[in-house]
Parts: C-alpha cells; structure tokens; sequence
C-alpha cells in the first residue's frame, strides 16, 4: 500500500448541527476525531457552513474526504459514496442548504485556480429531518454513523493513510460546548422550546391563539 506520509489529507465534515440531520457531517467528524489518532499529514476540520472559508485547506491538501448529510433522492438514512469528479455535481445536485452551494463554489474554485485535491471521496447520508432547529440528529441517520466511519476508514486505507485507536485534539474540530452529547442532552423540552411556531403569533384554525 503507497505511502501517504508526503502528501496530506484533509477529512471536512460539513454541514449545520442545528437542523438536525444536517449536522451529520460534522457529528461524523466528531466521532472520527474521537475514537481515532492519526500521524502528521492528517487534517480533521469542521468545516461547519463556512462555504469560500474553506478554499485555503483545499489548496493545501492532496486527497479530501468529505462527510456531509447529502439530498440524493433515497431513502433516509442511505449512505452512498461518491468519488473524485462525481463529488461536485452531487454537492450541488440538490441542494438542502446554502452550505452546500457556498462548498460547490469552493471546488469549482479550487479547480480553476489549479488546487483540487486529486483524490475525493464524499461520504453521504440522505437525511429524515431538517427542519427541526435545534434538534439534534434522528434516529435513522444517527444509526449510519458506524458505517460512515467504517467506510472513510476503508477509503484512507486505500490512500495509504493509517488511522489508530487514540483520539485526535486540535483547535480544527468543534467546540465542547456543541459536541453532539453536550448539545443534544441539552436542549430544552419541548414545552419550554418553540419547535415548530409559537402560538402567540401563529394562531391555530380555532382562533384561540393555540397551535393544536
């Protein structure tokens, strides 16, 4: 297997952690960072919604692999990897959110100026939910996290990059403050949280002011 120790590998999770499935780019990072320890040459960053922010790790990087909650007309739940020049015509297929328009340009960028990685992998999930603000991810896509992780872990083997059990700290990832058990088991109940409305100015059919 060629070695990977001269070139550099980017790992981006991508997405928005506060509308549910759609975080689940960066919950897979998360949990990659988590349970694994990589050598020098390996960069995990979540990339978060931060669209042209992201040019410059692009152009610094040789291969790319990529976790994103991806709208490919499946059923939810359903991990489907795509690679190299297939990646930027499913980020932009469908889009769900501006994050994925603001990555397209990102790579159509990093090909014009001459900087696109020369291998890609996306790893996608097509998400159940995405309009619950602050929910965190549903039990459909969450359950796919262990073969997401075990299918990037395939992908790097195949590029020559070892991954071992530890766990990689850096200023790249997320703050504790939104890690997914810190954020999930922290939002309020939904009494207490407005999920879908608040019934002081949407009034229910009734004309009471109640939602139901």
């Amino acid at each position: 297997m060629p070695a990977a120790t001269d070139r550099l590998t980017l790992i981006l999770g991508i997405g928005n952690v506060l509308w549910a499935d759609e975080g689940f780019g960066p919950r897979c990072l998360e949990a990659l960072a988590e349970n694994h320890a990589f050598d020098a040459g390996v960069r995990l960053l979540d990339g978060g919604t931060q669209g042209l922010y992201l040019l410059p790790f692009l152009e610094e990087a040789d291969d790319l692999l990529i976790f994103d909650a991806v709208d490919y007309g499946l059923p939810p739940g359903t991990l489907k990897i795509v690679r190299d020049a297939d990646v930027p015509a499913f980020m932009g297929a469908k889009k769900m959110s501006l994050h994925q328009t603001g990555f397209q340009d990102v790579l159509a960028t990093a090909a014009l100026v001459g900087c696109l990685p020369s291998r890609m992998t996306l790893i996608g999930c097509q998400p159940a939910e995405l309009e619950d603000y602050g929910g965190g991810l549903t039990p459909t896509v969450a359950a796919r996290l262990p073969e997401a992780l075990s299918a990037a872990l395939a992908e790097l083997d195949g590029w020559g990059v070892a991954a071992r059990p530890g766990r990689t700290v850096s200023a790249d990832l997320a703050d504790p403050s939104i890690r997914r058990d810190a954020y999930e088991t922290g939002r309020p109940p939904a009494e207490l949280a407005c999920r879908s409305g608040d019934d002081r100015f949407f009034p229910g059919a009734d004309g009471t002011g109640r939602a139901g």
